[in-house]
């Protein structure tokens, strides 16, 4: 499976590192925004060269010119995580100025996976719209919203369990099953 993972400059950068070390894809490829460079290392103290071994390559979100901003390259899979309102807004009004959105404007005329990991609390009307009109038009949209039925003892549980959700998004098995001992 080949994936374009998308860092955008809002807050939840420590759920797209966990997501980088937990996804099993073995075709990854990374792209950093301008601001999402500044807030992974902000949140994190990474930058994008951190997070080079758990990716094929790196790519400059300026680069119109990789490969991943036309059809004949196919992507499996786009996720943008964290995925700011910005970003969002950009690739619901069709805006392809940066190889994020640019590859975002790709996944959906070619009809594939495009998952938009939404961080951003209270939502707009205008952001609301956006988020339905993409949902509308095939992305899956997943607000980074830590689920608490796993009982997480430590940040680092609710970081992993947001992980996991994207990671299931694409198809892969979580890390842990969640109430595993009710399917036995």
């Amino acid at each position: 499976m080949r994936i374009l993972v998308g860092l955008t400059g809002a807050s939840g950068h420590p759920v797209a590192v966990e997501f980088l070390k937990r996804c099993p894809a073995p075709d990854k490829f990374l792209v950093c925004s301008k601001w999402g460079r500044t807030v992974l290392a902000d949140e994190t103290g990474l930058g994008p060269d951190d997070l080079a071994p758990h990716v094929r390559k790196v790519f400059s979100d300026d680069d119109l010119f990789a490969p991943f901003s036309s059809g004949l390259t196919p992507l499996d899979a786009l996720i943008i995580v964290p995925c700011s309102v910005t970003t969002l807004g950009k690739i619901a009004a069709g805006i392809g100025d940066t190889l994020i959105t640019r590859a975002a404007q790709v996944q959906l005329k070619e009809r594939r996976r495009l998952i938009l990991a939404l961080r951003e609390t209270p939502l707009s009307s205008i952001a609301l719209e956006a988020a339905l009109k993409l949902s509308r038009d095939g992305a899956m949209i997943v607000p980074l919203s830590p689920p608490f039925y796993t009982h997480p003892k430590t940040l680092a549980d609710t970081v992993g369990d947001m992980a996991d959700k994207l990671v299931q998004a694409l198809g892969f098995p979580a890390a842990k099953a969640w109430n595993a001992a009710a399917l036995e």
